[in-house]
């Protein structure tokens, strides 16, 4: 939401945002399920779908998308290391994507600023269909 709100004029089509950092703003913001952050954790594609799939169903917007990784430089594990980021895009429509991207121990910086860069060409992606 911050990288879209520094343009001039995005308040036109910018609705909201959500920050869910923690499991339990992502099960009361969005509805995320506790069974899928129980199963999958909190950095999986299942999470970040059901994030998109929440703000699409508690907001009017069109388009969503949503963001959830290890940026570090702590917190990451072998299964989970630092770097990794899974994304979903949801449109009110039933169009759905979902990526996920291993960008490896380059920054926290780094892994946020190519983040955002992946959230809007995914959101312009799902605007042009």
């Amino acid at each position: 939401a911050g990288a879209l709100t520094e343009i001039a004029g995005s308040s036109a089509v910018v609705l909201c945002g959500f920050v869910t950092y923690s499991n339990e703003a992502k099960e009361r913001m969005l509805g995320v399920p506790g069974e899928t952050l129980a199963a999958h954790g909190a950095v999986s594609r299942q999470t970040a779908e059901a994030m998109a799939e929440g703000a699409i169903a508690h907001s009017p917007a069109d388009l969503a998308v949503a963001i959830t990784g290890v940026a570090g430089p702590g917190g990451g594990s072998a299964e989970k290391p630092v770097g990794l980021v899974h994304f979903a895009a949801a449109r009110r429509n039933g169009a759905r994507l979902a990526r996920e991207r291993r960008y490896g121990d380059i920054g926290r910086a780094a892994v946020r600023h190519a983040s955002v860069l992946e959230a809007l060409a995914m959101l312009e992606e799902l605007a042009k269909n």
